[in-house]
């Protein structure tokens, strides 16, 4: 892997992420989604013959079939899902905000309230891997928000089925219905409705391609969570960093996908050098061992900087999906990280912890997007309408203000509402 000792502005632009190209697929994405909106299930029944080779008359999982699912999965597996589910519960219900009014001026009260979104599609990839843990990443925050209503979509198996463990992790996560239909074809189903799946205010979770796509296409008539590209992590690290620590580290999160990206920027030359090391070596007994070559030959750099000051400033540009800081002091350099979708201090804090147990949510901007979002949360499901109310005084303390502002800018029949409660209410 390539050992960068120089950070320039050359250096920045070469440090690229895979980015997905929507735009190749567009095409076909609109037919499918037009086509869907038009025509509802006759399409849907249509795409799931022609995509995922299968005849469904019915789309919705029943009852018995979710039941049969934990009959059908190793207890460990299942106490395993409930524990993860019990922690991210605990931490999302820290998330939600409170309601509060203030007196902004005398005799006018001005405030926030909390409101859930009625109905939230999650959307569960089904393509070379099952991730239950997204499941309960996507699920929870929603039903924790109060959101009255989660379906997820996903899609079938080629004799019609759906696997126990996505059946499993969303009952236990708390999804109300399933529904058998993945790709474009099911975000346009849950942005516009059918006679079988209801039309959501919001779609969350990950997807291929055409996935990403449709989401982007019905942006406006529903609300998103946003576009996921292929994982990532950047550490930062001094000369007390454990290169066997940051080796496994970097492998695990290339092992996502051939297009992962891990960075190490590190203080220590040193360090560099040994990690660099234990890469390749630890990498021969790797199951995954393809999968992470091709990611840390495309995406994986080894950086050395001149200060620390040099790698958060890096870090911060970079805006990673995870940032693992393995330093002395690790929350002195936290104090400087501005931009990251999720941090993890310390040597003894791998992402596979906030990836399955510690609570913290793994659905994560992406390609540099954590500098404007933030990752999934309960607040992701919350409206926050404000609410004011006037009394006399009020009312008379924004007068001439308001009577101003309306008429100078042409709306005369807003100066007018308030003028006459000003005359009616003496």
């Amino acid at each position: 892997m390539e050992i960068i000792k120089n950070i320039s502005s050359e250096t920045r632009d070469n440090i690229k992420r895979s980015q997905i190209d929507i735009d190749e697929v567009m095409s076909t994405v609109n037919t499918i989604t037009r086509d869907v909106k038009a025509n509802g299930d006759k399409s849907l029944k249509y795409y799931t013959e022609k995509f995922d080779h299968v005849k469904l008359d019915d789309f919705k999982v029943k009852r018995e079939d979710i039941e049969n699912s934990y009959k059908n999965v190793d207890k460990k597996i299942i106490k395993s899902l409930k524990k993860a589910a019990e922690n991210i519960k605990k931490f999302h219900q820290y998330q939600i905000p409170d309601e509060w009014n203030i007196e902004v001026d005398k005799g006018i009260i001005a405030g926030q309230i909390i409101r859930p979104l009625e109905i939230v599609g999650c959307y569960i990839p089904g393509g070379r891997a099952i991730y239950p843990s997204t499941i309960l990443m996507t699920i929870i925050p929603a039903k924790i928000a109060g959101v009255e209503k989660v379906i997820c979509c996903t899609p079938p198996t080629s004799n019609g089925t759906v696997h126990d463990m996505v059946l499993l992790a969303a009952d236990i996560a708390g999804a109300d219905d399933i529904y058998r239909v993945g790709g474009a074809q099911a975000v346009a189903a849950m942005a516009y409705g059918t006679s079988s799946i209801p039309k959501v205010d919001k779609i969350v979770g990950p997807g291929n391609i055409f996935v990403t796509a449709a989401k982007k296409l019905v942006y406006g008539k529903v609300d998103i969570d946003f576009p996921a590209g292929p994982s990532e992590v950047l550490i930062i690290a001094d000369e007390t960093g454990d290169s066997d620590y940051i080796a496994l580290d970097m492998m695990a999160q290339s092992e996502h996908d051939p297009n992962s990206a891990s960075v190490l920027v590190t203080t220590s030359e040193d360090l560099a050098l040994k990690v660099n090391e234990k890469i390749s070596i630890e990498i021969q007994n790797m199951e995954r061992k393809e999968i992470i070559e091709e990611a840390l030959e495309k995406y994986g750099k080894i950086i050395v900087a001149k200060s620390m000051d040099e790698a958060v400033k890096f870090a911060n540009e970079y805006a990673s999906e995870h940032l693992i800081i393995m330093t002395k002091n690790p929350e002195d350099i936290l104090k400087d990280i501005k931009n990251a979708g999720s941090i993890f201090l310390g040597e003894l804090t791998p992402v596979a912890a906030g990836d399955y147990g510690s609570g913290t949510n793994h659905v994560l901007p992406t390609a540099g997007c954590a500098r404007m979002y933030s990752g999934l949360s309960t607040e992701s499901f919350l409206k926050k309408p404000t609410v004011q109310k006037l009394s006399f005084e009020g009312l008379e303390n924004l007068k001439e203000m308001v009577i101003t502002l309306a008429e100078s800018e042409g709306l005369y029949a807003h100066a007018e509402s308030y003028r006459i409660r000003s005359k009616k209410s003496r």
